[in-house]
């Protein structure tokens, strides 16, 4: 009589035990599942579906939904950042390659991600670009910015014949992208003599020269015109001009060629700070 109540409480008390242990395994797997899901989504997705429930917050902070929303070959640009990065989550090193880009190449390229699609984002330094007279201490000038990323910007002093060019390898942005060139600057304390200049982006071993020449487009420093062809403010407080566009299919296109130009009417031209070139999807 006295065993009873214990071989009864023993079966309620496992019986309670299998069905905690059974709503754990259900609720892991159930978050598997989500973590899977969201894994195919976008950030934006994964990021709202956090207010869902708490097994959809679990999920979408998990190490396998973000790493599947940073490029393939992360780690080893990563590893190659001018400073170590080690971060606890994959969710927080994404937003940190969106918000912080990351300098490579000895300061020469920046890295960073698109916040909205993870897809690769580069700026060339202003040092790593061909600048016609570029080395010329009358005509271009070489100095320390306060908000520049990198260490070095280029100022333009004097010059008629205005051509910056800026190069990178088709085979390191994201593939199957649509992505834009900019020029990304600032204005002197003194602007002058450039209105309208021209803008073209070829995939060099592919197009000559004088063949993107000739389709070159028309944008504009100062005046009015189509939004696309003007100056707009960044979020870093720079300014950036549009200077084309392209596809990058499967990266096997070799170097891609961003160029602006002001090469026709011979005037003076004064106060242009270049940060840099920036490949960006759009």
């Amino acid at each position: 009589m006295l065993t009873q109540p214990w071989v009864f409480d023993d079966v309620v008390v496992g019986a309670r035990f299998y069905n905690s242990n059974l709503e754990d395994k259900v609720l892991i797997g159930a978050e598997g599942c989500i973590s899977k899901i969201l894994s195919l989504t976008s950030p934006k997705d994964a990021a709202q579906s956090s207010a869902v429930s708490q097994t959809f917050m679990s999920a979408a902070e998990s190490d396998v939904v973000w790493e599947s929303f940073l490029p393939s070959d992360y780690e080893d640009i990563v590893s190659t950042s001018d400073s170590p990065m080690d971060f606890p989550s994959k969710k927080q090193l994404y937003f940190s390659l969106c918000n912080s880009p990351i300098l490579l190449d000895g300061g020469k390229l920046s890295f960073s991600l698109d916040k909205k699609t993870g897809k690769k984002c580069f700026m060339v330094a202003a040092r790593e670009l061909g600048i016609t007279w570029g080395n010329t201490p009358a005509y271009w000038e070489w100095l320390s910015h306060l908000n520049s990323r990198f260490s070095e910007v280029a100022k333009l002093k004097r010059v008629c014949w205005l051509d910056i060019r800026g190069k990178i390898k088709t085979r390191v942005l994201s593939k199957r992208t649509e992505y834009f060139a900019y020029l990304v600057f600032k204005f002197g304390d003194s602007f002058y003599g450039l209105g309208s200049v021209n803008s073209v982006v070829r995939f060099v071993d592919s197009e000559s020269d004088n063949e993107a020449e000739r389709r070159a487009n028309v944008v504009s420093f100062v005046g009015q015109g189509p939004r696309s062809m003007l100056p707009m403010e960044r979020d870093d407080g720079w300014l950036e001009l549009k200077l084309g566009n392209f596809f990058n299919d499967t990266g096997e296109d070799g170097d891609v060629e961003a160029r602006l130009m002001e090469i026709q009417y011979l005037r003076w031209k004064h106060g242009l700070i270049v940060q840099g070139i920036e490949f960006r999807p759009e």
